[in-house]
């Protein structure tokens, strides 16, 4: 892997955050002190809250939108966000194909993928989610799974970007479970990610990649997740409500000579 690389620390707020309750973790993120200088921290809350963010968090935390739509340009796209819209607001990154959008909105690998290239081409930066279900993982099949969503990503990506994408691997029976993959676990798929990257981008780009974990990553598991050698970070759900995201974000510190 490269030298230098940045942890990615993703909060995923999802469809939660009062305006009481999302100004007292702005504060608490605010409050939180300097952060491992390996850590590259970004907060996607409600598109409710996403001004807020831009307005009143340090500089040093990234705002994030949780989707973006299948065309380029605003228009009569009810209840969506277009490439253009998120940028005017100063908002640089998207969080695209994540399970719940998958599996709730129906989105194909192949809408995911049409989303990241717009994104890329807008000159966003994109976390982009893949995982399996259980019965997928107890059939053998993560691998099959994660790549069938994970190829047209890639093919997506247009030339001079691969910088700009973040592969999240979160399986879908540990988000909000309680229930975790073993680091082993973790690093296993992650190990396999990067090979099939490696056989498709090249080595440097495969190693540039950040591929991150997500599904339900606490304070009490993070170190061990993160001091394994293809684990690039996280993407925090229910976490990344509550003061235990400070000790994920501080996790980074003992990859900083990695």
């Amino acid at each position: 892997m490269a030298s230098g690389k940045k942890m990615l620390i993703g909060g995923n707020w999802k469809c939660n955050g009062t305006v009481e309750k999302v100004s007292s973790l702005v504060a608490m993120l605010n409050d939180g002190g300097k952060f491992p200088n390996n850590a590259e921290v970004v907060i996607a809350p409600t598109a409710l809250h996403v001004s807020y963010l831009v307005q009143n968090l340090r500089d040093d935390i990234n705002v994030s939108v949780q989707n973006t739509w299948s065309e380029e340009k605003a228009g009569a796209w009810t209840g969506e966000l277009t490439v253009d819209l998120v940028k005017d607001m100063g908002v640089n990154w998207t969080i695209l194909g994540h399970s719940e959008r998958r599996a709730y909105c129906g989105e194909t690998p192949v809408v995911v993928a049409k989303k990241v290239g717009i994104a890329l081409n807008a000159g966003m930066k994109v976390i982009a989610c893949i995982g399996e279900k259980l019965e997928d993982r107890e059939a053998g099949n993560t691998m099959n799974v994660c790549i069938e969503q994970l190829e047209p990503i890639i093919k997506a990506i247009p030339n001079g970007t691969v910088s700009n994408v973040v592969i999240a691997y979160e399986p879908v029976w540990a988000i909000g479970t309680g229930v975790t993959a073993t680091p082993e676990q973790a690093q296993e798929v992650h190990e396999q990610l990067r090979a099939y990257l490696v056989n498709n981008i090249g080595t440097e780009q495969a190693n540039a990649m950040r591929i991150i974990y997500g599904g339900s990553v606490k304070a009490n598991n993070c170190d061990e997740l993160m001091a394994k050698a293809d684990i690039d970070g996280f993407l925090v759900g229910g976490a990344s409500l509550t003061e235990e995201f400070l000790k994920i974000i501080n996790s980074t510190a003992g990859k900083a000579n990695l």
